[in-house]
């Protein structure tokens, strides 16, 4: 008797919402006086065209051949990722782009879904608890090899995204400690930037002493406070130095604007200024399709692509911004809410994994947009402009609904 394989409608559903809502907005911001292929939104319709394709292929395909393909296919996105390094294209400072027959290929958006699948692979054919040292460093370099790659690029922005794959560890048994310690990093990184260094070291030397004069009687105590005090010290004087003499002007002035330290509106926060116009512009209900001023005339750069999300607030307003954001939240929801179904470890560690990802963007695009991080230039899943990523995403999510279709077979 053949298998019935029950499809996952609504993550289907879903996927089609944010695809078509994605190509009115592109129509939009780039429509002239004619329909043309050449214009961003006919080729994002042909990209469209082929994500459908490729998701229809990847619902027939067979669940084993995404184990048997994770090794192979990981190790050809680093390849391609390493060349975009040495001989891409350039563009604005990074060179991320392979040209294939007068294509544009970002490796990068494919090395996510391959990393996703081998972490995926390796974390459910573990024998052992994720946090156990010697399970965890597999994990680790499979999560940063990519990113250092990416690096290489000079495309710190699309690097980022893989950071939240650690998400995935703690679910599979990593300690809290490593996401406090994360989190402590991250506070001091920005204080590193917003404060003198002497008076983060006074800071961290109170703390620790504190912690210390506490903790003074349990002696087995004591050798590691001083080491973490020592380490703290040391990653506070090393980001305060890389800040200074290793990050570039513009990358500098970014992350000013976002912490306040620069208000300049006409030279590197103008993108941000004018998103921020536009979304404010929209109100409660939007101006309507097509008839936002900011978009219509083009006063947001990059508004089909990394700040799709302004002309969505200006257009559409902050109802139509709620209903988008609720969507999104309802995918990722979806996909976990499943995957902790899942008795196969595998899809249930393949769908946090890009679940993660998913998140990862939703929150910085709309971040940067709204000028709470900085401009890194990274796409709306399934919204913006651009074919890389949009396949890559399409991958991701339509590998996950074929493996559960088949985990849930009848």
């Amino acid at each position: 008797m053949q298998k019935k394989y029950k499809i996952d409608v609504i993550l289907v559903l879903l996927f089609l919402l944010f695809v078509g809502f994605g190509w009115l907005n592109i129509f939009s911001t780039t429509y002239t006086d004619s329909f043309t292929l050449s214009a961003n939104y006919g080729r994002q319709l042909v990209w469209i065209c082929i994500s459908g394709i490729t998701a229809l292929f990847l619902i027939l395909l067979n669940s084993q051949f995404f184990r048997n393909m994770t090794v192979p296919f990981y190790i050809i996105t680093l390849v391609l990722v390493g060349l975009a390094a040495f001989v891409g294209k350039k563009t604005n400072g990074a060179s991320s782009w392979l040209m294939v027959g007068g294509f544009g290929i970002q490796p990068a958006e494919f090395g996510k879904y391959a990393t996703c699948m081998l972490l995926a692979r390796y974390l459910s054919d573990s024998k052992t608890h994720i946090a156990v040292t010697k399970q965890l460093w597999p994990a680790i370099a499979i999560i940063c090899v990519p990113i250092l790659l990416i690096i290489l690029q000079n495309d710190v922005g699309s690097a980022i995204p893989f950071v939240f794959l650690v998400l995935v560890l703690y679910r599979e048994g990593l300690t809290g400690w490593v996401l406090t310690i994360g989190f402590t990093l991250i506070v001091l990184l920005i204080l590193s930037i917003l404060i003198p260094q002497w008076i983060i070291i006074l800071l961290i030397t109170a703390v620790f002493g504190w912690i210390y004069w506490k903790q003074h009687k349990h002696r087995k105590y004591r050798a590691g406070i001083i080491t973490a005090y020592c380490i703290a010290v040391l990653y506070a004087v090393c980001v305060h130095g890389l800040y200074e003499h290793a990050l570039k002007d513009y990358q500098k002035a970014r992350i000013e604007v976002v912490l306040g330290l620069n208000h300049d509106t006409k030279g590197i926060g103008y993108n941000v200024n004018q998103s921020k116009i536009a979304i404010g512009s929209g109100g409660l209900f939007g101006q309507g399709f097509m008839k936002g001023t900011q978009t219509t005339m083009n006063f947001v750069p990059e508004q089909s692509t990394d700040f799709i999300f302004c002309t969505i607030g200006e257009e559409w307003g902050f109802i139509g911004s709620a209903i988008l954001l609720l969507l999104y939240a309802w995918l990722i929801y979806r996909i976990i809410n499943r995957s902790e179904m899942q008795r196969d470890p595998f899809i249930r560690i393949y769908g946090y994994c890009i679940s993660c990802i998913f998140f990862s963007h939703l929150m910085i695009n709309i971040g940067m947009t709204l000028g709470l991080l900085p401009v890194i230039g990274i796409p709306l899943p399934f919204i913006s402009y651009g074919g890389s990523s949009l396949i890559a995403y399409t991958c991701m999510l339509f590998t996950y609904i074929s493996l559960d279709s088949k985990a849930n077979s009848w």
